[in-house]
């Protein structure tokens, strides 16, 4: 686990920080870095048409599903790719950026070495299975940071808490959005072999902090972590004079070792059911209170002002989800609220735009609080493993 001050990069918390792991979908963050300094150096812009292809099609869940030959804009499927964790849009925008997935990695790898992250190796996008695809805390810490400082007008790519596509609403796959107050990214991943990885950053009175945990047995153990240190960060426990610094992200010495595999640990036969991103969605869209995983949580709850399985075991709060499509043609404004139960549509064109307009001006529909949203993209598009 790892705990920094975004802004600074000063370490608040690390432990086997610099353990070699496998990345999973935290891939993607790398994707999304490429892809934007692409856009920066104009190799492609937003409304970039890309097509997806055989290759694309082929890779494995989670994914939109789109056939061969349909097209989507970098817009839309940076947005896929944040949201849904789509594995077909990551090679759909490795092959529109660079020309295939090899020149994207080479890419990536590159990247990564010219900020520093040191233990970082990768061979595809989207974070699929591949012993020679490898990172740490320490690095994607460094990366969360990178995004962060060096793209500040794509801020809101790593908070969207649902996208809507057609009549499909696919809500954000970390549980934290939504949930945890100030909570404004940044990506989940999960393969057998590396457990439930995430890295989530938040924001309060101005101080933002990133955390990153890697290799937990499963979703609800993964938020409960990532809750607790970020609350512990928050309130200040960490930085007593008492406590011995740790210096920056940077200076964290990375160990040389070969990286576990949890395969049998997160996916062997001892599991009452199949490992997968998505198995505390049940919680994570409201189980009552009383379910096992509330009263598990009930139990580790951690020593501070806020009841952290509470929070997590709440619903989301009400969001208007980002309209994403295919093709050139701009989506039509969001016309449903993403909820517990799936979405809530609008009565009337006018209570749609009512609706919209209420979550802008932070003020009430229908009694309902609504958030203020953060920037929007500055992209002709408005756009969930």
């Amino acid at each position: 686990m790892l705990l920094i001050e975004a802004r600074s990069g000063k370490v608040l918390h690390a432990e086997n920080a610099t353990m070699p792991w496998y990345p999973a979908s935290l891939s993607k963050l790398m994707t999304a870095y490429v892809t934007l300094h692409a856009m920066r150096q104009r190799r492609v812009a937003p409304d970039t048409l890309l097509t997806v292809s055989d290759q694309a099609v082929a890779q494995q869940p989670s994914k939109m599903g789109f056939a061969a030959g349909t097209q989507v804009t970098v817009d839309n499927a940076l947005k896929m790719l944040m949201v849904k964790s789509a594995n077909d849009m990551a090679v759909v925008l490795a092959e529109g950026v660079s020309g295939s997935i090899d020149k994207f990695a080479e890419e990536m790898t590159a990247s990564a070495q010219r900020l520093g992250m040191t233990q970082s190796h990768y061979v595809n996008p989207n974070g699929l299975p591949d012993e020679r695809q490898v990172t740490s805390a320490r690095d994607q810490a460094i990366l969360a940071r990178a995004l962060i400082v060096e793209f500040p007008e794509h801020d809101d790519l790593w908070s969207i808490p649902a996208i809507k596509f057609g009549k499909r609403v696919m809500r954000n796959h970390n549980p934290l959005i939504g949930r945890y107050p100030g909570a404004d990214g940044m990506k989940t991943g999960f393969i057998c072999a590396s457990g439930f990885n995430v890295v989530t950053s938040a924001t309060r009175d101005g101080k933002r902090l990133i955390a990153v945990v890697l290799g937990s047995p499963s979703t609800s153990v993964r938020s409960y972590k990532t809750a607790q240190l970020l609350e512990k960060g928050f309130s200040g426990t960490l930085t007593s004079w008492l406590t011995p610094s740790l210096g920056s992200v940077e200076g964290l010495t990375p160990i040389n070792a070969t990286p576990p595999n949890l395969t049998d640990e997160t996916c062997g036969r001892n599991r009452k059911r199949p490992a997968a991103e998505d198995e505390g969605e049940e919680v994570a869209n409201g189980a009552d209170s009383g379910s096992p995983y509330a009263i598990m949580l009930t139990h580790l709850r951690a020593p501070t002002t806020t009841n952290i399985a509470a929070m997590l075991a709440a619903a989301p709060a009400p969001s208007v989800p980002v309209m994403v499509g295919i093709g050139a043609k701009k989506p039509a404004p969001a016309t449903m609220l993403a909820s517990v139960g799936g979405t809530v549509p609008a009565a009337t064109p006018a209570a749609a735009a009512a609706l919209v307009s209420a979550a802008r001006a932070n003020t009430t529909v229908v009694g309902i609080p609504l958030p203020r949203p953060r920037p929007k993209m500055a992209t002709r598009a408005a756009a969930e493993p």
